[in-house]
Formats: C-alpha cells, structure tokens, sequence
C-alpha cells in the first residue's frame, strides 16, 4: 500500500469513526429536535390574537369531578412569549378570579393571580409554576406559551400514534425551577403540532400524560384542539379542558393584559 493509499484510507477511517460515534449521533439528534420545534413554532406564529371559552372538568380518583366555566384571551407577542388572561365565571365561589400571564423566550414568565375574595392581586413565585393551576392537573408553567428557547431538545424517533405519523422529541426546560426533568412529545409530521406529552417530575419518574383531540383548522392556518385531557399517573386524577368559540383577531391590546386589567376581568 502507497503513502497515497494509506492516507486516503486513514482520512476514511478517520470519518467513518466520527459520524458513527454517540457524540456525532446526539448532537444530530439534538439539531433535528431543534428543527422540529422551530418548524412547529413557525407554523403557529401570525395569529396575532385569540378569545374562547372553556369548560374545565377536575375529576379525582374517585372519579367524581366538578365544572368551571372560564373565559380566555391571548395576545401573540413577537420575539418574547406570549400574554394571556384566564377569567372564571362559575362556580360562584370562584366567579371572577382571574389569572394573568407573561410568558418569555429566556426570562422567568410573569405570572399574577387575581382573588375577588380578597380583592387582592397576588403574584406567582417563579420558583413556584410547579404549583396547581386553580387546583386542576395543569401546572402554571403548563399554561405559559412554551416558546422554543424555553427547551433544550432531542429527536428520539418516528412513531405512529392512534393513526397519525408522529416525530417523537424529548425536550429538557432550560428553566431550573420546572417541575419537570423532561418531556417527550408526539408532533404530528404533517400539521407539526402536538398530540400527545409525557411530563417526568424531578425524579425522572412519569407523572403526567398531556392528550389532544379534535383539532381544527382556523383562518386556513392555525391548529387548535377541541379538548386537552390531562391524567396524573401518581394521583389518579385528571382534567378536560373542553374548548369551543374561538376567535382570532379580535383587536386586543396590550392595555387588555395589564395587571389593572385583572381586577376589571368580569
């Protein structure tokens, strides 16, 4: 064999053994993930803003639940995350509290709670968005506007799931206080968005199961689910967010999402 020859073969060698290597391997996982989520993000942005209405079911292990009526608006914000109200109207003991967010690509969100009781508006802890939100499955970081930046990601692989052709993507909250080491997400590869999410806790252990159904298509664009049914693993207990009455581009401002705005939210 030649020195021509011998270096041609330990220029090979030298790829073959890169690209085959786990380090090569997880770092093209991580930028397909990455491109999957910024693919899903870019097909969602444009709405500009969105009201409905929502009927929250809460069921607990006994499989007995109760109903609240709520009210939702949110303001598409480019280049950070997305503002949103949450304003309940039954039942009459929770009639008129409101809940305020701003979510963001890189900071903590901001989040505030408004309590008619006690005609007070309080602050949420960013150290506390594990917390239930108004006692249901969904945490305060559930509810924020899970902007790209928020995650570290990776493509694990394709799956099919009830039917639908699913990229499979595991993502890691770049924020220290989630209550979560991880999610895996099911995207739909032809709408790009999400049909299913496994939330693990801080333990690595399975805790909740996000699923989405009975999407539909507005303004020939934009994908949003009829129901969200979210079931804790360690609990037993569940809730249905049931949706309908969706609106985009109503004219909402950001005088619609002030704190002063919570304590007018009727």
């Amino acid at each position: 064999m030649n020195r021509l020859t011998q270096l041609k073969y330990s220029i090979l060698s030298l790829l073959l053994v890169t690209v085959c290597s786990p380090l090569y391997a997880q770092t093209d996982a991580e930028a397909r993930g990455l491109e999957i989520a910024k693919e899903a993000d870019k097909r969602d942005t444009g709405f500009v803003d969105f009201t409905a209405s929502m009927k929250m079911e809460l069921k607990n292990q006994q499989g007995q639940s109760s109903i609240r009526e709520v009210r939702a608006q949110t303001l598409e914000v480019i280049g950070d995350g997305d503002k949103s109200l949450t304003i309940f109207d039954s039942p009459p003991d929770i009639r008129g509290t409101a809940s305020l967010t701003f979510s963001h690509a890189l900071q903590p969100d901001e989040q505030w709670l408004y309590l008619p009781a006690l005609k007070r508006v309080k602050r949420i802890s960013s150290k506390n968005k594990s917390g239930p939100f108004m006692g249901s499955e969904f945490a305060y970081e559930d509810i924020s506007s899970q902007e790209v930046e928020k995650y570290t990601y990776k493509y694990l692989r394709d799956e099919t799931l009830d039917g639908i052709d699913c990229f499979v993507v595991e993502r890691y909250p770049a924020y220290e206080h989630s209550g979560y080491t991880r999610q895996v997400v099911w995207v739909n590869k032809q709408e790009y968005r999400p049909e299913k999410i496994d939330f693990y806790d801080r333990k690595n252990t399975l805790l909740k199961t996000l699923n989405y159904s009975g999407y539909q298509q507005y303004l020939n664009k934009f994908w949003r689910p009829d129901v969200m049914h979210m079931v804790n693993h360690q609990t037993g207990k569940s809730t249905t967010l049931s949706w309908s009455d969706y609106q985009f581009k109503t004219g909402l401002t950001e005088r619609d999402f002030s704190r002063n705005s919570l304590k007018r939210a009727r």
